[in-house]
């Protein structure tokens, strides 16, 4: 009998303590706002009951919860909040929640005064891709398409035309890298070129393929190499001339 009456009291604490458990758990209505992100799909998770819902397209939501139950908000764009409640969230009508939205890590681009900022570093395109020139660009449209439009092109001589165009531009290209390197003293006095004939050395220079690649590599040392032995065959030609 005394087993019984000890039995008895026992489950009648159990009892208790489970209908006072359910009786502080409380379905509560929630609003989730994150500036210009949108709410709705945004998971809430009670970590200690592991009940689960999400919100509704205004960020609305319903949860059953009870005071010291952890709540993880979390979402694809958003950064993931942690919500322990308290006694005042339980009363609110409404449990406001502002979530804040992730950032985006961007490579880091160190500009200064002989920066460019392009494409490539900013991480738009990568490295390596092809670039066009203005008159490559005009090539390329005037005969990537093939068929017929490639063949009319190659009957007219604008194909050929848009080619000159290539050579052109490139040598233009590679004039102005070529000018800020060498004061006209240096043409004269070490590579024995008279003033009147340092400009058409410096085109002698550019239609020269070796020299050109060493301008667009920005090798200094050997452009000032090849300038010597362009310099000598300058000056014999120009003698020859004479």
């Amino acid at each position: 009998m005394k087993i019984n009456n000890t039995l008895l009291l026992f489950l009648f604490f159990i009892t208790t303590i489970s209908f006072g458990q359910a009786i502080s758990e409380k379905e509560i209505n929630g609003k989730i706002t994150a500036d210009t992100i949108t709410v709705e799909g945004i998971k809430i998770v009670n970590s200690s009951t592991e009940k689960v819902t999400v919100t509704d397209k205004n960020g609305f939501f319903y949860l059953f919860v009870k005071e010291g139950d952890v709540l993880v908000f979390s979402a694809v764009n958003l950064v993931t909040l942690h919500r322990r409640m308290s006694k005042q969230d339980l009363i609110q009508d409404i449990l406001k929640i502002q979530m804040s939205p992730k950032s985006i890590a961007l490579k880091e681009v160190i500009v200064n005064e002989n920066s460019q900022i392009t494409a490539e570093n900013l991480g738009i395109i990568p490295y390596g891709q092809k670039k066009y020139t203005p008159a490559e660009r005009k090539l390329y449209t005037a005969t990537s398409g093939g068929g017929i439009d490639g063949l009319l092109n190659t009957i007219s001589g604008r194909k050929a035309m848009l080619k000159k165009e290539i050579v052109v531009e490139n040598k233009e290209q590679s004039l102005s890298r070529l000018l800020p390197l060498f004061e006209d003293k240096y043409y004269i006095e070490t590579l024995k070129i008279t003033a009147d004939y340092i400009k058409d050395f410096q085109h002698y220079c550019v239609d020269d393929a070796s020299f050109t690649a060493a301008l667009k590599s920005k090798n200094k040392t050997l452009i000032m190499f090849l300038i010597v032995g362009l310099s000598e065959n300058y000056t014999k030609i120009i003698a020859d001339e004479k």
